[in-house]
């Protein structure tokens, strides 16, 4: 499956939101997905941002809209009206920083209190590139994720290593939830919304429309 960076006809709209606590690195994940960028100096989200993207998988559209959200206290009542209606979450916590992992679970807490019961989670740990000021072991985090169900990786926004994989894979296991009607798609609560004009776009033909590009 190849990423799509132009916008073409879709099948579903899908609502992805990022949590975690305050410079994990939640919007250079975002960047680096959607844009291709990565920001070096830190800047505080306030709020959320939002950026989107179209994947073809098996035929089908899908493009992702994402949410990501401010991690700072202050603004935790405005990020809990984002989990309304998301089919995703992707709890990030920062390798180099083990008070963000221990923050974990009051994360996906908050995210399942106030998410569809339907919300697939998806643990991120970053900042793999910064190995040598680890303090989460990378065994810690697939125990965690083993023990809660969750989708785990470790990815690097900076290297842009596993970043394309967080939404792919995710996005992999909801086409066959789809595939399974184990969403209701007429009702937008489910974060997925079906579209009245489906693509026909081939995988062929979405390499040929690249190179030409």
């Amino acid at each position: 499956m190849s990423a799509v960076k132009y916008d073409i006809a879709f099948d579903y709209l899908l609502k992805y939101i990022i949590i975690g606590d305050a410079s994990v690195g939640k919007s250079n994940l975002l960047l680096r997905y959607v844009y291709s960028t990565f920001k070096e100096e830190y800047k505080l989200t306030i709020g959320v941002e939002f950026g989107e993207k179209t994947e073809i998988l098996n035929g089908k559209g899908y493009k992702i809209q994402i949410w990501d959200t401010a991690g700072q206290e202050e603004f935790r009542s405005i990020t809990r009206t984002y989990y309304k209606n998301s089919v995703c979450a992707i709890v990030v916590y920062d390798i180099t920083r083990r008070e963000t992992f221990n923050n974990v679970l009051a994360w996906i807490e908050d995210c399942k209190n106030n998410s569809p019961k339907t919300v697939f989670i998806v643990l991120v740990g970053n900042k793999c590139d910064l190995e040598d000021d680890r303090q989460v072991t990378t065994e810690e985090g697939e125990e965690f994720a083993t023990k809660y169900g969750l989708l785990f990786l470790e990815t690097s926004a900076k290297t842009k290593k596993n970043v394309n994989e967080i939404f792919l894979k995710s996005l992999e296991f909801i086409s066959k939830r789809i595939e399974k009607n184990y969403y209701d798609t007429t009702n937008e609560e489910s974060g997925i919304k079906q579209t009245n004009k489906p693509t026909k776009l081939t995988k062929e033909k979405k390499e040929k429309k690249k190179r030409c590009c």
